[in-house]
């Protein structure tokens, strides 16, 4: 192999890398999005949303119309939201996609397996009417119900129960009839409004909650005992409170509480531990309004058992928990600055202290709204994604490892990650280097770090790159039929002093490239010409610049930001 001209390795990108993570965008006509997702039981995933659809006019064949209104109501009613599901196998490919055609527009917000693998999906019409939707194992409408008052109601959580039955959360306005009775209509400007149906889809019962102030219903969690404790929202003026609420299995209140903050609290997940205590998952904004992440975990007895607030460097928030088998949680949710929002993805161990956090997305707006624990403790999320020359929003599904990567589409990636820790055991274990489970390598030792501008190798990171070279090449040519590329990433910290952003980034650029070339060459050269001629077909460099610098504690190392990591991308055909 020619040596590589610096031209060429420059425009080298880490697009190889992107076909094999499985991160799936589904690109509808105009705005699309998807609110949650689960497993199938054929190991598939499922994720409901909804995308927007196009009726044909009733009065196509006229010229005029008749009247304003008749054209009002014609117009109002043309376009508009409707429930969307998509299946993916294990390679991210679309199985299922399937909108339901309701005569009246609406968006899904939550689904629950039915033991015969089909679904219950919940959401509102877009005039606030609730509806229950039962589908089979090929998202056939079985049913489909319409509940709620004469006021305008949203969805906000379907849950299960473990009677086989689900419990709509949702927010019910008040009634302006004034011959509704109070009480029955509602005590406030909004509330929070609950119904439970039956395994077979049949109404048990229908109530609402609330104070004189707007209180929202957010989600719900069964306990051990039956009874159901309910996640909502309070606001008073201009502060917004949280709510819990512990309910009978018929609805009666057995207690409230009520926690207020100097600042606004915005919840939006709540879960029964294996401990069965609670988990809550709200946003709460600090003294320079931005928002923060804040847990509360507390019992049946609404004893507070730990409220702890997880500092960010930008306003974050988790929209969706789940709790491990060792007890450990994983969230999903979003991350702003000044310019855009990511997706935001944390691991935390059972007291809530930080594993590993990580963002993703683009130029514009990405959230992940929902997540599910899947069989082999891989998690899937689903969300909205927006493209950089696009303004409309797309669904968006991926599929995570438990340290934030991003899983590989491959289900040979989780054989191939385990030979690596043993193959590399001796040189994990003396703190040399990490591997993650989507098959990162990173150096971490600190005479394998690049000093600050520097580029070159010394003889000790030459030294080990002939051990570690020879060990990783062995094991990617006995694999060579599911590799596709060896990937070798140049890393920076964000430092260079006396010049502006501009320069600050394209110097890092160009320092990044240099690092992965000066890698990437001296391996290449150690090699046989039969290895150099098969290397050639998989190895690829690039330069990240300080994108991914490392972050402990939200504050940048930047010793050790300035290295090199190698990834291994599976092939597709597997």
């Amino acid at each position: 192999m020619k040596k590589i001209p610096l031209l060429l390795f420059i425009l080298l990108s880490t697009l190889a890398a992107n076909k094999a993570d499985f991160s799936l965008i589904i690109d509808k006509p105009f705005n699309d999005a998807l609110f949650d997702i689960t497993q199938d039981y054929d190991r598939q995933i499922s994720a409901v949303g909804y995308s927007k659809d196009f009726k044909e006019s009733k009065y196509k064949n006229s010229t005029t119309y008749t009247n304003a209104f008749d054209y009002l109501e014609d117009a109002h009613n043309l376009h508009g939201a409707q429930i969307h599901l998509t299946k993916l196998n294990s390679a991210a490919d679309i199985t299922l996609s399937k909108i339901q055609n309701l005569p009246r527009f609406n968006e899904a917000v939550s689904v629950i397996k039915t033991p015969s693998n089909g679904y219950y999906i919940g959401g509102h019409s877009v005039d606030g009417s609730l509806m229950l939707l039962k589908l089979d194992s090929n998202a056939n409408t079985l049913f489909t119900k319409e509940f709620g008052t004469k006021n305008y109601d949203t969805m906000h959580h379907l849950v299960a129960l473990r009677d086989g039955g689900v419990l709509a959360v949702g927010t019910s306005n008040t009634t302006r009839d004034s011959s509704d009775k109070l009480f029955q209509t509602g005590l406030g400007l909004s509330d929070i409004y609950l119904s439970r149906f039956s395994k077979n889809g049949d109404m048990l019962w229908s109530k609402k909650y609330g104070t004189h102030n707007d209180d929202i219903g957010i989600d719900a969690a069964e306990a051990i005992d039956g009874s159901l404790v309910v996640l909502g929202s309070t606001k008073k003026n201009t502060d917004k409170n949280l709510t819990l609420m512990r309910i009978t299995e018929d609805g009666d209140k057995i207690w409230t509480q009520e926690i207020q903050s100097d600042q606004a609290i915005l919840p939006h997940k709540i879960i029964r531990l294996r401990d069965n205590s609670f988990l809550v998952s709200m946003s709460q904004t600090n003294e320079v309004e931005k928002e923060q992440i804040r847990f509360i975990k507390f019992d049946l007895q609404k004893n507070i058992l730990l409220d702890k607030e997880i500092a960010t460097a930008y306003a974050s928030g988790l929209k969706d928990i789940e709790e491990f088998s060792d007890s450990s949680i994983f969230a999903v949710g979003y991350v702003q600055d000044t310019y855009n929002t990511d997706a935001l993805v944390m691991h935390l161990d059972s007291n809530l202290n930080l594993l590993c956090q990580e963002h993703y997305g683009g130029e514009n707006f990405d959230m992940l709204n929902a997540l599910d624990i899947l069989h082999d403790s891989k998690i899937a999320a689903a969300g909205i994604h927006t493209s950089p020359d696009s303004q409309e929003s797309n669904m968006w599904i991926m599929k995570l490892n438990q340290d934030c990567s991003i899983a590989q589409k491959s289900i040979k990636s989780n054989t191939l990650y385990n030979q690596l820790l043993t193959l590399f055991k001796h040189e994990i274990e003396t703190g040399k280097l990490s591997i993650r489970e989507d098959l990162r390598i990173e150096f971490r030792a600190e005479d394998l770090y690049f000093n600050v501008a520097e580029y070159k190798l010394t003889s000790i990171q030459e030294k080990f790159l002939n051990i570690f070279s020879a060990k990783l090449l062995q094991f990617l040519k006995a694999n060579e039929s599911y590799v596709d590329t060896l990937e070798i990433n140049g890393h920076t910290s964000s430092e260079w002093s006396g010049v502006n952003f501009t320069d600050n980034y394209l110097n890092n650029s160009k320092l990044s490239m240099n690092r992965a070339y000066a890698t990437l060459s001296y391996i290449f050269k150690q090699q046989s010409m039969q290895t150099k001629i098969w290397l050639s077909s998989i190895i690829k460099g690039s330069g990240l610049s300080y994108s991914k610098k490392v972050m402990i504690d939200n504050k940048e190392d930047k010793e050790k930001s300035r290295r090199v990591s190698f990834k291994i991308i599976l092939g597709e055909k597997l």
